[in-house]
């Protein structure tokens, strides 16, 4: 399989991995021959990138780092809590949902032999915050992983990232969903989140103290700046520190109705140039060894010319990855060629281009 943009999909072409919609259910199977008409709604609800089904690429595996029914488990709590608290702000956190869904994502990294080519989904438009939220925790986790945490202390984090943004719950929804750019005052009160998630946190004793400061803490900064405290460098508890990370890295990635998702290299390189004064240092050395810059399947070009996909990593060098060749400019070669840009260090990519 490989990943091309919906805008050079043919028609008659196979989809080699499912389309799901924001709460899991499945819109088109895998092995769903695409029509017009398949292409065209898809297209309409925001999805731009799809698995196809290609013999020159038999061979190549992509696997998620974490199984559709973890995250939909993980996507339902985190739904049906948000729902409730928001049609009443004094119901309790189901702390017992949240604890199973994170219990559930750790075993699947801790079994996962592919992380760092497959942190990315296909999503159209619909629950950015929800989606958001599950895809912040798994990144969080690997990170804290490559860190040593403890069991314990992996769930800790876990249970309050996916809580992280809970706070929205309290901001009025015409800000919250304002497609615009937020004057002053409307930022200041998009800001109150942290500390609204914090309270509703807090008060809930099946959570511990450090999740509920993940949702204090995940917009400070390292060098100071940020909110809602200011607080710098070690001020700012570890768990802040690896959930601002991860919250920037998914977000910048992430398609919104108002703006396209920057390429994952794009949101590779803000978060490196931000070491050290966003970002904790120590996190950023983490997230550079275990996030791909060129995740498996992406479509690139190199500097001979000649086009193809990502086929595999290397752990080492994590931005010169294996590189499968099937085009020359738009004409497809006789035989593709296989490149292990780690080895063939004369050979660049020079362009994201999936098609």
């Amino acid at each position: 399989m490989r990943l091309v943009n919906i805008a050079y999909v043919d028609e008659g072409s196979i989809l080699a991995r499912p389309v799901r919609s924001a709460n899991g259910r499945v819109l088109l199977g895998e092995g769903v021959t695409l029509n017009q008409n398949f292409l065209t709604k898809l297209k309409q609800l925001g999805y731009d990138m799809l698995f196809i089904r290609d013999d020159r690429f038999k061979d190549v595996e992509i696997n998620n780092a974490v199984s559709e029914k973890t995250k939909e488990i993980a996507y339902n709590a985190i739904c049906t809590i948000t729902t409730a608290v928001d049609n009443d702000s004094n119901t309790n956190i189901d702390a017992d949902s949240v604890r199973f869904a994170v219990l559930n994502i750790m075993e699947d990294l801790m079994y996962s032999f592919d992380i760092l080519s497959n942190l990315t989904d296909i999503m159209g438009y619909d629950e950015y915050t929800f989606h958001h939220s599950v895809n912040t925790t798994v990144l969080a986790l690997i990170l804290a992983m490559g860190k040593g945490y403890t069991q314990s202390k992996l769930l800790e984090l876990g249970m309050g990232v996916l809580m992280h943004d809970i706070g929205k719950t309290n901001v009025p929804k015409e800000i919250l969903h304002n497609k615009g750019k937020l004057n002053e005052k409307e930022f200041e009160e998009i800001k109150k989140h942290s500390a609204y998630g914090f309270e509703f946190i807090r008060k809930n004793r099946d959570f511990s103290i450090h999740s509920a400061h993940v949702a204090f803490q995940h917009h400070e900064k390292w060098m100071g700046g940020g909110y809602p405290r200011g607080l710098k460098g070690t001020e700012i508890h570890e768990f802040g520190r690896i959930a601002a990370v991860a919250d920037v890295y998914d977000a910048l990635i992430s398609k919104r109705p108002y703006r396209d998702a920057m390429e994952p290299y794009q949101a590779y390189e803000f978060i490196l140039a931000q070491s050290g004064h966003q970002f904790d240092p120590e996190i950023v050395r983490l997230f550079t060894k275990y996030v791909a810059v060129y995740p498996t399947g992406t479509g690139v070009e190199l500097s001979n010319g000649l086009r193809g996909n990502v086929i595999g990593q290397n752990a080492s060098l994590p931005n010169r990855p294996i590189v499968r060749a099937i085009f020359k400019e738009n004409d497809p070669l006789e035989q593709h060629i296989d490149f292990d840009l780690s080895r063939q260090l004369n050979i660049m990519i020079t362009k994201i281009e999936n098609r």
